[in-house]
């Protein structure tokens, strides 16, 4: 036997950057780029969680500061490891 029973559903119609506060929509889909965390015991944030959900250009402008900071944090570091390449891509289709 099924049991059915009426159940109220907001549906997600679109998603703000959090940076810039953009409407993420993009062809009717909304795109997007999310940066999160949730800090763990023993951290100086233990027990803190965050979710930045961020338009396509304020992701590129993040990433962009942290290649920065990478490059910045090894200026001189002799191990030779290529700082110039795409930090966190994990495929390209």
């Amino acid at each position: 036997m099924k049991k059915t029973e009426s159940v109220e559903v907001e549906p997600v119609t679109d998603v703000l950057c959090d940076v810039c506060r953009c409407s993420t929509h993009f062809v009717g889909v909304p795109q997007f780029g999310i940066l999160h965390a949730h800090w763990g015991y023993g951290t100086s944030h233990a027990g803190e969680r965050y979710e930045l959900h961020l338009c396509e250009e304020c992701f590129f402008q993040t990433l962009a500061h942290l290649k920065q900071e990478r490059r910045t944090q090894n200026l001189f570091n002799e191990d030779g490891h290529d700082l110039t390449g795409n930090l966190g891509l994990v495929t390209k289709d």
